[in-house]
């Protein structure tokens, strides 16, 4: 019982310490001044070259990754890249599997959060803009714009406004 205290700061620290993601390491929670008021223009995240999406799972502790952003006629667009299998929405990476069931999520733009929904684009039309954009803004993006044989599996999420 003497243990009890020491183990718990402990472990709270290293959960303080681990909160927002990392590179390709995930996190939990996003920190951040919450922003709740309608963004019409988002051209300010173009300054930004990462983001961070905090999703919410059944269990009650948020997961949180780093990806990238771009935008296209006010709508924010996010890459979602399969290496392994399987390589397919949304059973290919593990935050595709939250926010196909829980699509509400907080994004973090800078030091502040934009609270968003989650909609994966099938529209044709709709996966080139948001291609394109991200092709205007990552080299990356550009290659596989201009390869699209040699590019990995890949689909494109659109970050809507929550609805209350």
């Amino acid at each position: 019982m003497k243990y009890l205290l020491p183990v718990i700061l402990i472990l709270s620290s290293l959960l303080l310490a681990a909160c927002e993601p990392k590179n390709r390491r995930p996190g939990t929670w996003l920190s951040g001044e919450l922003v709740e008021d309608r963004i019409e223009d988002w051209s300010f995240s173009n300054e930004f070259q990462e983001v961070f999406i905090q999703t919410h799972p059944w269990y009650g502790i948020p997961h949180s990754v780093t990806t990238v952003l771009a935008t296209a006629d006010g709508k924010l667009y996010v890459p979602s890249v399969y290496v392994k299998e399987p390589k397919r929405f949304p059973d290919g990476k593990y935050w595709n599997r939250i926010v196909a069931e829980y699509p509400n999520v907080e994004v973090k733009i800078g030091d502040q959060l934009y609270p968003r929904t989650v909609n994966l684009i099938s529209d044709e039309a709709e996966f080139g803009r948001g291609l394109n954009a991200l092709a205007a803004k990552y080299p990356f993006w550009q290659k596989v714009k201009g390869s699209p044989e040699e590019a990995p599996s890949f689909v494109i999420l659109r970050l809507n406004k929550r609805n209350p």
